[in-house]
């Protein structure tokens, strides 16, 4: 992580090896933007009028060694019309540029960036996530290739004083945030011979020593069994890496008041069992716990911030293989809550887990229960790679989910659960089955897990094209949706 501070006053007369100042298609300029102006003798208006400079979104223009300044390098960066989208993508294309100038420092001009709608803490957050995002790399199985670390290791934001605590606040969020997307994409990257169930629960319980305000306990597949987590052992069984049932406490309110509870779909990796995938792109099955990983980066963000609330988040932690002792097409299994399922297809694993994960919850009288999984093909067919799916047994949870995705710009949309979905999963021979036939995917195998969410507030999210891209030496889990989470959990205050 690199360091973040704030420089609040004047610019001072000391070389600033970077600066970063934004260029919006309606401004006025405050005194450090005027400053620079008239030091440099209008230079940067004239370009801008001779369209050397463009204000548009996310275009970058580097001007080295500013005449009259101290500025060695000024990086003027495109507003736009200043909207969250256009400043989320002016803000990527300026964390790119220094990544790719190799910049040491950086010195951000606040001037312009901020107004009503967006203030300083949410500009200073989201800057921060766009360079953490773009200098982010997975090295830990790099051998004798080791990428060179990027260059960048302090940003400064410079402001007037009175937005130095906004500012501040920014700075906290910000970094906090990174901290837990950085641990979502360590653990969705890492290869399935490494980031097992048991790594899973390990990784837990050194997040629960690093912060006092976090408990984490482990179910194991015999207290499984006793609880009586049919669902959730019939895929495990068929791996000989056991199942884990990992729960971590955020404890940051009063014993009192109820927690809010985040599950997450954690198959380490998934070849489909009996029910084989094909071979061509299985490599992408290590990113079907991308929903537990999604829960550890948010509670580690949460740990950081310290807010007044209680979370519990939950990853359903399994292999799904094939082999002699997997379960079979055809097989009825019992689930903790009692009712019976038809497994008509083993590679529709994920609902198996989380439906015993989401009858276990009930025991913490939860405020409201979210559940994150990669669970369905048929939701990148449906919304793609732009937003993740939310299906909601409670309108309002679910436009609280969407109005953070909103504020952070980690989009999602709902889907319904409509009743006459549910017919699609009655079975001849159990009280239901796993799969709901070719119609309506996401939405059947969401209808699946409200049959176990009915005794709270609940929110189903797919993010199956959302969690991770495959864009060849850019590929990699995204570490979506933790800063709607983060944002959601915090309204929840």
């Amino acid at each position: 992580m690199r360091t973040y501070t704030v420089k609040a006053g004047e610019l001072g007369k000391a070389t600033i090896p970077c600066a970063i100042i934004g260029i919006g298609d309606k401004q006025t300029d405050g005194p450090m933007l005027k400053a620079i102006e008239k030091a440099s003798k209008g230079a940067i208006k004239r370009l801008i009028k001779r369209g050397d400079i463009s204000t548009a979104s996310g275009t970058t223009t580097l001007i080295t060694d500013l005449a009259g300044t101290k500025i060695e390098r000024l990086l003027v960066v495109g507003l736009g019309d200043g909207s969250p989208d256009q400043l989320t993508a002016s803000f990527q294309s300026a964390a790119a540029q220094l990544k790719k100038i190799a910049a040491k420092s950086a010195l951000v001009v606040m001037e312009n960036i901020t107004s009503a709608d967006r203030d300083a803490k949410w500009v200073t957050a989201k800057f921060i996530e766009c360079v953490e995002d773009a200098l982010y790399q997975y090295v830990a199985m790099k051998g004798t290739g080791k990428p060179k670390a990027p260059a960048l290791s302090k940003v400064q934001f410079a402001a007037q004083s009175e937005d130095a605590g906004a500012i501040r606040a920014g700075l906290k969020l910000g970094v906090a945030l990174s901290k837990g997307k950085n641990a979502t994409r360590d653990l969705g990257n890492a290869p399935s011979n490494v980031c097992t169930p048991t790594f899973l629960a390990s990784e837990a319980k050194k997040l629960a020593r690093a912060y006092p305000s976090l408990t984490t306990t482990v179910l194991e597949e015999k207290q499984m069994a006793k609880l009586g987590m049919g669902a959730f052992l019939s895929v495990s069984k068929g791996s000989d890496e056991p199942g884990k049932m990992v729960i971590m406490h955020y404890k940051g309110a009063s014993a009192s008041k109820q927690p809010h509870v985040i599950v997450g779909k954690g198959i380490t990796f998934d070849t489909g069992g009996i029910s084989l995938k094909p071979g061509g792109g299985m490599w992408e099955m290590i990113y079907d716990m991308c929903g537990a990983a999604t829960v550890f980066g948010t509670m580690q963000t949460l740990c950081e911030l310290a807010p007044k609330l209680n979370v519990i988040g939950v990853m359903a932690a399994a292999e799904n293989m094939p082999s002699g002792g997997a379960s079979k097409p055809g097989d009825i299994v019992t689930t903790m809550s009692g009712q019976t399922v038809e497994i008509l297809n083993t590679d529709a694993e994920g609902r198996l887990v989380l439906c015993d994960a989401l009858t276990y919850v009930e025991r913490f009288k939860p405020a409201s229960v979210v559940d994150i999984a990669t669970l369905t093909g048929a939701c990148i067919v449906a919304l793609g790679s732009q937003a993740s799916a939310v299906f909601a047994n409670d309108d309002a949870l679910a436009k609280s989910l969407i109005d953070a995705g909103e504020r952070t710009r980690d989009r999602a949309w709902q889907l319904p659960i409509w009743d006459g979905y549910q017919k699609q999963i009655n079975s001849a021979f159990a009280d239901m089955q796993n799969i709901g036939g070719k119609e309506a995917g996401s939405i059947t195998a969401a209808c699946f897990l409200a049959r176990f969410a009915k005794k709270y507030p609940w929110a189903h999210m797919d993010i199956a094209g959302t969690s991770f891209k495959w864009a060849g030496l850019n590929k990699g889990a995204t570490a979506r949706p933790v800063g709607l989470l983060t944002d959601y959990l915090l309204s929840q205050k």
